[in-house]
């Protein structure tokens, strides 16, 4: 099999993993939760305004991320609907992420983040 065809085969099961149906499932529930729909509504007006406040140089980039951020965290635990759709999000984002070291490992022969000071991990060579 060629790369190409193993890649839409590992992208196949990655659509198919139980992680994947619980993303959907719980975009489907906050699509239909009007309640859900108005607190990202309130975080978007937030992050604009940050955004407005950022370009005009009254906040720096650090804090418009850090408000960001505290708002979005914000809206997430008023609603169990956005909680339930971050953490689905979160458990994809996690084996995409561990599928990119793996890659990394293969193609460069080392581990992400390695120092080639194998006291600071479990060694990868």
């Amino acid at each position: 099999m060629s790369i190409i065809e193993k890649t839409r085969e590992l992208g196949e099961l990655i659509q198919n993993s139980e992680e994947m149906k619980a993303l959907k499932a719980a975009e489907a529930k906050q699509a239909e939760d009007e309640d859900a729909k108005t607190l990202l509504l309130e975080y978007s007006m937030r992050r604009m305004n940050l955004e407005r406040d950022l370009m005009e140089g009254k906040i720096s980039q650090e804090e418009a991320a850090s408000k960001n951020h505290e708002a979005f965290l914000n809206a997430v635990n008023k609603s169990e609907t956005l909680k339930a759709t971050y953490e689905a999000q979160q458990a994809v984002d996690k084996i995409v992420n561990e599928i990119n070291a793996i890659l990394t490992y293969y193609i460069t022969g080392q581990a992400p983040g390695c120092t080639h000071d194998c006291s600071t991990c479990g060694g990868c060579h």
